[in-house]
């Protein structure tokens, strides 16, 4: 029997986003044809196959409490993180995309939405338990993605 998801989550996973060539492959082949929310790798992921530049931090981000700011809403999130790669805002324009979320210690892009495909993702973990559930919102957005096909209010900036 063929799948025929409503939406695609890309989830998290370990290590650097670059070298696992078949995923972000699929991930391309699969951007505007189903809504699509990536979280930690995924984002990474989804960046990549967007063709955004990928880069290694300095320190990674390991660990609950890490303040984050929603650029839309203007709130401050407290995060679970564990990653030691970051996508490169200023390479989000260029692939049609936009900064929705920044790491508030580093400064470091935590999350983007595209501007024409229903797509969103976060670098942190809204789905980390036990820890900060500030973010989970995200799997109600995602939802909403998924029924009308949108990138829901609430995570582009005006």
């Amino acid at each position: 029997m063929r799948a025929s998801p409503d939406g695609i989550l890309v989830g998290n996973g370990p290590g650097d986003p670059t070298v696992v060539d078949e995923s972000i492959k699929t991930v391309r082949s699969l951007i505007g044809k189903l809504p699509m929310f990536g979280i930690c790798l995924g984002h990474q992921l989804i960046a990549c196959a967007l063709e955004a530049d990928i880069c290694k931090l300095k320190f990674g981000h390991r660990g609950i409490n890490h303040p984050v700011r929603n650029l839309a809403t203007k709130q401050i999130e407290i995060t679970s993180q564990n990653h030691g790669f970051a996508v490169d805002e200023a390479s989000l324009a260029k692939v049609g995309a936009v900064a929705t979320h920044i790491n508030l210690n580093d400064q470091s892009l935590e999350g983007f939405a595209h501007n024409t495909h229903p797509l969103f993702a976060v670098q942190y973990h809204p789905e980390a338990a036990p820890g900060p559930h500030d973010a989970e919102y995200l799997f109600s957005h995602f939802v909403r993605m998924i029924e009308n096909g949108k990138v829901p209010n609430g995570l582009i900036p005006a």
